[in-house]
C-alpha cells in the first residue's frame, strides 16, 4: 500500500487512544485516561484534509465528549462489526477500502485491519492481532500510538 493514498484514518478507542483501563468511582462512573500526543494526531490529519474516525464497540456518552473535543469527522459507538462500519463509511465517503486505515488492538479489530490499506496495531496488543497488521507501533495503546501511524502517514504524503 502506497501511504501517500489514504484519504481516511479510523481507529479503536480502548487499546488504542487509550490504555485500556477503566477507573471506576463510588457513584459508579466510569472514566479512561487519553494522551494528548494521541489528539495533535487528529488535528495534523484534518489540516492534511485526511478524514477521521473513531469505531467503538463501547456506548459511553464520554467517548462523544472525546470526539466532539478532537473534531472527529465520524464517530460510531456500540458496534463491534468494525469491518461493516469501515465499509460503509468507505461508501459514503466514495473512497476504495484501499484507501484507509485502521489501528485496533482487539478480536473485533481484526477483519477491519486485514481489510483496509493499511492496518495497524499497537505495541500492547496480543501477538495474535499484531500479526495480522500491515505495522505494529514501537509505543502502547495510550501513549501515542495513534500519533506514531500517523505521523508515518504523513512522513509519506510529504506533509
Amino acid at each position: 500500500m502506497n501511504l501517500s493514498e489514504i484519504k481516511l484514518v479510523a481507529t479503536d478507542c480502548d487499546g488504542v487512544l487509550t490504555d485500556g483501563g477503566m477507573y471506576y468511582t463510588e457513584q459508579g462512573d466510569v472514566m479512561k485516561k487519553f494522551n494528548v500526543i494521541d489528539g495533535m494526531g487528529f488535528e495534523l490529519l484534518r489540516k492534511a484534509g485526511i478524514k477521521t474516525a473513531i469505531l467503538t464497540a463501547e456506548k459511553k456518552p464520554l467517548l462523544q465528549k472525546r470526539a466532539d473535543k478532537l473534531k472527529v469527522d465520524y464517530l460510531y459507538t456500540g458496534s463491534k462489526d468494525k469491518l461493516t462500519l469501515l465499509q460503509n463509511l468507505c461508501e459514503q465517503l466514495q473512497i476504495t477500502l484501499e484507501e484507509s486505515a485502521y489501528i485496533g488492538d482487539d478480536i473485533f479489530d481484526v477483519p477491519a485491519i486485514e481489510a483496509c490499506g493499511f492496518g495497524c496495531a499497537p505495541a500492547s496488543a496480543f501477538s495474535s492481532i499484531k500479526s495480522k497488521a500491515d505495522y505494529v507501533t514501537e509505543r502502547k495503546g495510550g501513549e501515542g500510538a495513534f500519533r506514531e501511524m500517523v505521523e508515518m502517514i504523513l512522513r509519506e504524503k510529504g506533509e
